[in-house]
């Protein structure tokens, strides 16, 4: 298995690798043999993951605000020394503000652009160099959002921020190929996280519009990610990924809807 998805001893750097989404990421590397730096705003989740992965692999724990570009830029120069020489990484951090367009704040749209799209423009452009300096190829894979692909109502700046990454990813792939440097997207639907856990039977009925009626989990898209980060896509570059139950494939009314709509709207 290690040697199909050729990961086994390659060195990634994992942006938000101290819980959910990020530390399921972790987890599945190091079953696979690739040495991990796990960076995370707080040192202690990045400690605890390194401490639990530790000892199938070489792991660095690294303290790091991605907000502060120079910190930033500084954390995967530390990676790439005290790890050893980068292969790769994958970013999973984000959030979303919530409110309305018309009331929105152009500071709350300023934030949501530095922590969802600028802080991974600033650390791929820090490992592109670092890969190119040193004539090894590489991948780059960062979680975005199926809110990237549609609307988003009340997160518009999220949203936006989100398409931002899926175009950005198809720039790199096309400007960093020649260098043997992938770069791909993630696009989560509904996943449980410990920010949004399962609230149990609150959840009956929740995701009806969902084609598999659930939310995913953070380990559906951890593999996703090593499947990017991975030669199982070594011929696919400035692409995204949907993990999103079906989601985006759904037709937006339900079919008990269509069926009671027949004749009002025309066509079937």
């Amino acid at each position: 298995m290690q040697s199909l998805f050729g990961l086994e001893g390659k060195r990634i750097l994992v942006l938000g690798g101290g819980q959910g989404m990020g530390e399921a990421t972790v987890r599945l590397l190091a079953s696979l043999g690739c040495h991990v730096a796990i960076a995370d705003r707080e040192l202690d989740r990045a400690e605890r993951v390194a401490a639990e992965v530790g000892g199938l692999v070489k792991t660095l724990p690294i303290a790091v605000d991605v907000l502060d570009d120079a910190a930033l830029v500084a954390a995967v120069g530390r990676a790439e020394r005290e790890l050893g020489p980068l292969d790769g990484m994958a970013t999973v951090i984000g959030m979303a503000g919530w409110g309305s367009l018309l009331e929105m704040e152009y500071e709350a749209w300023d934030a949501d652009h530095r922590r969802n799209l600028r802080y991974f423009f600033v650390a791929a452009q820090a490992v592109a160099r670092l890969l190119k300096a040193r004539g090894a190829p590489g991948s780059i894979v960062c979680v975005s959002s199926i809110d990237g692909a549609r609307s988003a109502p009340f997160h518009a700046s999220y949203g936006a921020a989100k398409a931002g990454l899926m175009n950005l990813v198809k720039t790199m792939a096309v400007e960093w190929s020649a260098y043997g440097i992938r770069a791909n997207v993630v696009a989560p639907g509904a996943i449980i996280t410990p920010r949004i856990p399962h609230l149990g039977d609150a959840e009956a009925g929740a995701f009806e519009r969902v084609p598999m009626l659930r939310r995913g989990t953070v380990d559906e898209i951890a593999k996703a990610i090593v499947f990017m980060l991975s030669d199982m896509a070594s011929y696919i570059t400035g692409q995204t990924l949907a993990v999103d139950g079906g989601l985006l494939a759904a037709y937006p009314i339900e079919m008990k809807e269509r069926e009671a709509r027949k004749g009002v709207i025309g066509g079937v």
